[in-house]
């Protein structure tokens, strides 16, 4: 395979939620949301994370950087600067790369015994 990156350099998650609790033990079942990032390329991806709200304004950028030709998950509970994303709040966000990359969006919600796992492409925006 080439090391041509494939992707997009743009990807919204309309839908996001951390639950406030979870069941099991810590950290394999902490409830959380990630953005699983493929890179492809030859080169270092630096993506920015927007957080949007129903209620406020925007935070971010949350800068993440994800090596040549490697996967990287991000865990939203671990976003820290420039705030930390919030527990039991609706949120959607936006990831910006330099360079394009592949995004799929997974939630663990452990609240109940029987936990849950959502996964999802994010949407690739044209820009």
């Amino acid at each position: 395979m080439n090391n041509k990156p494939i992707g997009h350099k743009v990807w919204a998650i309309a839908e996001g939620y951390i639950p406030s609790y979870g069941n099991g033990p810590e950290p394999e079942f902490t409830s959380h949301e990630t953005a699983c990032i493929l890179n492809t390329s030859d080169q270092d991806a630096h993506v920015k994370i927007w957080i949007y709200f129903s209620d406020r304004d925007p935070v971010g950028p949350y800068e993440e950087t994800v090596p040549s030709k490697r996967t990287k998950h991000i865990r939203f509970n671990d976003l820290k600067d420039p705030e930390p994303v919030p527990t039991g709040t609706d949120y959607a966000s936006v990831i910006e790369s330099d360079i394009p990359v592949v995004v799929q969006h997974t939630r663990l919600d452990s609240r109940q015994a029987e936990n849950a796992l959502l996964s999802t492409m994010a949407f690739p925006v044209n820009a």
